[in-house]
């Protein structure tokens, strides 16, 4: 990347951020996928801190004992350390140990990036779980499991042996993790049951010509649950119909929205891209969240682009904010680019169309606070 590198540095010229490094990662053979999320990450700025904080203090640790957040953290400081302000990292470590651990990720097939990243994301919580645990004397059986705050993925979070976990909160979920309130009101007597569970990321139904404020909106319109669905209402001791709707209860400091743009077709017999034109803004304001979280406004700071027509092959590549300047990362390639080419990754307001960049994990950054 030696000319594109010098390219960028050009193109910023005195604007260039100090301490900032900017780094195109190697492809070895469909990695994309990992690529693209890695970038995204490494621009969450908490996300990045806390890690080559740990890093830091667990060196030692870290040489000793790899696992997949050894090597992230790794990663991320042969990036900050550089002596070049650009340039291309071969992430071979990383990957290496991916493909290791998780065989879905061995093979050189087209893979999913949001896979990666949800998969990604809750190993670096087991091992800090696990690291916490080793620390500190086990918690009387008796301490709740059931607070929300402290669950460690919600439903996704897995069990040991058919045992849940004991919960424990790590930085990972301070930077990621939401809370969302399901609340079900029976028709017949009224009364309003409330469940909550948390989240890492919010993956969301998509329509052709939408918006996310208008995603997020049927993420929380209201359901009527009645005929064979009808609710058990613990009030009334029987089976009833009942309203249900989804809401927002705390939101995450960072926002992670999934773009479900690949829909299994029956009539078909697998899966289709949908390249539907969904407008992501650079602010985003949250409507449908509850006292006292209303109106949470958000920024735009990283994209992860699904590149191609169909879901098992295609590319990925990733747009990312640094220091109020945008810039595309394509594998070893990184270039700066205008904000007003980010709306080029919305979709396509048709069916078929030669554009085929689709925005598909977007990452937002909360503007104000979001523990009250």
């Amino acid at each position: 990347m030696g000319a594109a590198g010098s390219k960028l540095e050009k193109a910023l010229g005195d604007q260039f951020p100090e301490g900032e490094r900017y780094f195109g990662f190697e492809n070895f053979g469909n990695t994309c996928y990992c690529n693209s999320v890695l970038q995204a990450l490494y621009f969450c700025v908490p996300f990045r801190e806390q890690l080559l904080d740990y890093y830091t203090s667990n060196k030692s640790v870290a040489d000793s004992e790899e696992n997949l957040m050894t090597c992230l953290a790794d990663l991320f400081s042969q990036i900050s350390s550089q002596k070049k302000k650009t340039g291309v990292i071969a992430p071979k470590r990383f990957v290496q140990r991916l493909k290791k651990q998780n065989e879905l990720f061995r093979s050189y097939m087209h893979q999913d990036a949001h896979e990666f990243l949800n998969y990604l994301l809750n190993e670096v919580v087991d091992i800090l779980e696990k690291e916490a645990k080793a620390t500190t004397k086990p918690e009387r059986e008796t301490s709740s499991s059931s607070s929300p705050e402290k669950i460690a993925n919600g439903p996704k979070a897995p069990l040991v042996n058919g045992v849940h976990k004991e919960p424990v909160v790590t930085w990972v979920h301070n930077i990621f993790q939401g809370i969302l309130t399901n609340e079900t009101r029976c028709l017949r007597c009224e009364t309003v049951t409330a469940r909550d569970e948390t989240f890492l990321d919010l993956s969301l139904d998509i329509e052709q010509n939408s918006s996310i404020t208008s995603c997020l909106k049927n993420f929380s319109s209201t359901e009527t649950l009645h005929a064979e669905d009808k609710f058990f209402c613990d009030k009334c001791c029987s089976l009833q119909e009942a309203q249900k709707r989804m809401k927002i209860k705390k939101p995450p400091h960072i926002l992670v929205i999934h773009l479900k743009r690949f829909k299994y077709m029956e009539q078909l017999g697998r899966y289709k891209k949908l390249s539907y034109r969904v407008v992501f803004p650079l602010e985003l304001k949250l409507s449908n969240t509850v006292e006292p979280y209303t109106d949470v406004e958000y920024s735009l700071f990283a994209v992860v682009v699904h590149v191609g027509s169909g879901p098992n092959h295609g590319h990925y590549v990733s747009l990312v904010k640094s220091h109020n300047h945008w810039l595309f990362f394509d594998d070893e390639n990184v270039e700066m680019i205008e904000e007003s080419a980010v709306q080029t990754f919305f979709g396509s307001s048709q069916e078929y169309s030669s554009n085929t960049d689709h925005g598909y994990i977007l990452f937002y950054e909360s503007l104000g606070p979001t523990t009250k």
